[in-house]
């Protein structure tokens, strides 16, 4: 009779309903006063808490289908990537991107624009070609850009506002192969050198302490077949586990663990299918803000966040970590106007985060930036009209979808109501 999310941040003292069929979702539905669904919880904002029904469609039964063009998919929306993923390999296939965890469920992922990095690739919404929704009354209806058109625009980013998608039309991508490549590289010569870095790999991205002088650098490059690798992280988590709960107990002490931990080596490399080097082991708690700059200002607003951080010595106890994304055309996409750069902040969940990622909030609105949408922000209503222009047209068809309101929740209902 509750659901947490996964740092432990957000709960709610709700149902959670796991249906094994569509008709036991939607009968659910239909009875609810309001429902929200979750997938494996890695938002950190209040989107799948819920004072009425939690649906999450783990259990939920489905098939994988391939297109015969073998273009693209139709999946069971609750699967995890961890599962589209495998299934789609045995297919020889691939998803043409994900990110560096994969238990998120395949809807949960695109209704919030979740993304791995990469110049030229734009996050999994824009893969979306078509759902499956049980609206309000319980009864299912399909969308895409030729039937119900208005309502597939905005079901691309849904924040679960619109139905309960059972099944996605996917782009997917013949089965590729990564090497991945970890190594320190000075943060002066990562400054300077990125732009270089995304266009020679097709990944690229880096992790900084904000009190040491060097990143982590990670790139993955296409490669032949080969086998999956037998370690399954990028990163030991070991010796930052250590310096964490050091750090918690004695947060002055953190600048002086950071730049310690970064004389160790860092260097490592795996290679195999795309979907096993994707992924890495990420066990350690954390709550997250993230930032989608607009490209040409990622690297200087990264820079005054850190700034701002060692001159004020804060105990930031985790890394920044720096992507790129691309641009698309979805209507409350973070990249909808223009190539992005992602700007990750963290804090160990054993430490004050609020006051921190407040104030790093007011630097990345002042160079233009946009919150993800299940990272930790504090957006207004008008906010959110000042930065989307299809706002209202989104809640117009939100609206239609939903007289009611039964897909909304008390976060949701401020923005978009």
């Amino acid at each position: 009779m509750s659901w947490s999310n996964w740092s432990g941040s957000v709960s709610a003292a709700a149902p959670v309903l796991r249906p094994r069929d569509e008709a036991e979702l939607g009968a659910a539905v239909r009875d609810a006063a309001s429902v929200r669904a979750t997938g494996a919880g890695h938002s950190f904002m209040p989107l799948c808490a819920s004072d009425g029904l939690i649906v999450s469609l783990e259990d939920l039964a489905g098939t994988m289908t391939i297109a015969p063009d073998r273009k693209t998919a139709r999946i069971p929306a609750g699967w995890s990537i961890k599962r589209l993923t495998a299934a789609l390999a045995v297919e020889g296939l691939a998803l043409a991107n994900q990110g560096d965890v994969n238990p998120q469920s395949l809807a949960g992922a695109m209704a919030t624009a979740t993304h791995g990095t990469g110049r030229d690739l734009g996050n999994l919404a824009t893969f979306a070609r078509g759902f499956r929704l049980i609206g309000v009354d319980g009864e299912a209806k399909w969308c895409d850009a030729g039937t119900n058109p208005e309502l597939f625009e905005a079901q691309r980013l849904s924040l679960g506002l619109f139905g309960i998608a059972t099944e996605i039309i996917c782009d997917v991508v013949p089965a590729y192969y990564l090497a991945e490549r970890v190594e320190k590289m000075r943060w002066e010569e990562a400054r300077e050198r990125f732009d270089e870095l995304t266009a020679a790999h097709r990944h690229a991205e880096f992790w900084f302490f904000p009190h040491a002088n060097d990143v982590i650098l990670k790139t993955l490059s296409l490669i032949e077949p080969c086998e999956a690798p037998p370690r399954t992280s990028d990163i030991d988590e070991t010796p930052f586990r250590r310096v964490l709960g050091i750090g918690a107990k004695l947060p002055f002490l953190i600048p002086a663990l950071q730049r310690m931990m970064m004389k160790t080596g860092f260097d490592g490399d795996r290679r195999g299918p795309a979907h096993a080097i994707f992924p890495s082991d990420r066990t350690i708690r954390f709550e997250e803000m993230e930032y989608e700059m607009p490209q040409a200002v990622g690297i200087e607003t990264l820079t005054a966040v850190v700034d701002w951080i060692r001159k004020k010595r804060l105990p930031v106890s985790f890394p920044f970590e720096y992507r790129t994304v691309a641009a698309d055309d979805i209507w409350m996409s973070p990249m909808n106007n223009g190539p992005v750069a992602a700007i990750s902040m963290h804090q160990y969940a054993r430490m004050p985060w609020q006051g921190l990622f407040a104030d790093a909030e007011a630097i990345f609105r002042d160079h233009g930036g946009r919150p993800h949408w299940a990272k930790r922000h504090t957006l207004s209503r008008a906010d959110v009209d000042a930065l989307y222009p299809m706002a209202e047209q989104y809640r117009t068809v939100r609206r239609a979808a939903d007289p009611g309101g039964k897909f909304l929740n008390t976060h949701m209902a401020e923005l978009f109501s």
